[in-house]
């Protein structure tokens, strides 16, 4: 009887083991990395933009939810949260943080940690103070110029090519924003060498934005140049209908503009540029350091040019421009 109520008890202990060891080999698998997506912005007009840095992600290997967790912190409009929203991801801790969209959260990523890897996404990274040198970041960040903000000269000679005449020219600037000066600065040396006459309009929120297109109107301006901002590029749909509404030919920086109904857009491909991000923060799970990864530099700029758009203001685009559209929407 001993015999066989200790076989009873060895049997017991024996399953609760085997029971124990898939719990175990559960508890020795490592966690799945998490990236931190720091963004201005909202989820719902930068869907594309999100899409593409996934993709950049599986090209490296990892998707989302299989071998990848992403925890999103999005500023809705409000970059005053961005620091907080950084401090946060820090605090989980996470793996590395994708500071996207803007200048700003780059900035807001890099006071949180100087030790977390950061890839940011935006304009020159060395004037903003947060790499020595493009092509040896040094310290925790590297990232994608994608050189939108340089190239209010080559917008506003594409405006005066429309216009084919002395104009007035208006650029909608947030001051809110540290770049804003340099944008300023560019378009304004552009006017002058072309002897054309500037207005400066400024929106800080989105309140501002339909009282700055009604002062383009009350000044006069013939045509208006957008300037890059997350607080615009957040906002495609409104922007190329209050220009529609005040019949105002725009040009704005990134294409998603002209497909919204804008009336023809200049710059690089964004949706290409979050690509980039996300294959460096994949090869940074991988392991390799954000201080030997140089700054990519977008290469390629698209101009895009809405006929319908065109049609509706009443304008005409010259053959010489057309032939120069990467993309003509009719």
């Amino acid at each position: 009887m001993a015999i066989h109520i200790g076989r009873r008890k060895f049997l017991a202990a024996l399953g609760g083991a085997a029971a124990a060891w898939p719990l175990a080999a559960r508890a020795q698998q490592p966690a799945m990395p998490v990236i931190g997506f720091l963004h201005p912005g909202s989820p719902e007009a930068n869907a594309k933009f999100v899409a593409g840095f996934r993709k950049g992600l599986n090209e490296t290997g990892y998707v989302e939810g299989r071998n990848v967790v992403i925890e999103y912190r999005w500023g809705y409009g409000d970059s005053a949260r961005l620091p907080e929203l950084a401090g946060d991801l820090v605090s989980r801790p996470v793996a590395v943080i994708a500071a996207a969209g803007s200048m700003a959260a780059a900035l807001a990523a890099k006071a949180a940690t100087a030790t977390i890897p950061i890839v940011y996404l935006g304009a020159d990274p060395v004037e903003a103070g947060l790499v020595a040198s493009l092509n040896r970041p040094g310290g925790n960040v590297t990232g994608v110029n994608t050189m939108n903000v340089g190239l209010g000269a080559k917008q506003l000679g594409l405006l005066q090519q429309l216009l084919h005449r002395d104009a007035r020219f208006a650029v909608l600037v947030n001051p809110a924003n540290p770049l804003s000066q340099s944008v300023m600065a560019d378009v304004q040396a552009a006017a002058s060498v072309m002897g054309q006459q500037l207005e400066i309009l400024t929106a800080t929120t989105n309140r501002d934005i339909r009282p700055a297109f009604s002062d383009a109107a009350q000044k006069q301006a013939d045509a208006l140049l957008i300037s890059p901002d997350p607080l615009f590029t957040n906002r495609v749909v409104q922007l190329a209908t209050l220009a529609a509404r005040h019949a105002m030919p725009a040009i704005y920086t990134i294409r998603e503009f002209a497909d919204a109904g804008g009336l023809m857009s200049y710059g690089s491909n964004f949706t290409e540029s979050f690509r980039q991000a996300g294959t460096y923060t994949g090869r940074i799970l991988k392991g390799e350091k954000p201080a030997d990864l140089p700054i990519l530099q977008a290469t390629k700029f698209e101009l895009v040019i809405n006929l319908q758009t065109a049609e509706v203001l009443g304008v005409e685009f010259p053959s010489t421009l057309l032939s120069l559209a990467d993309e003509v929407i009719e």
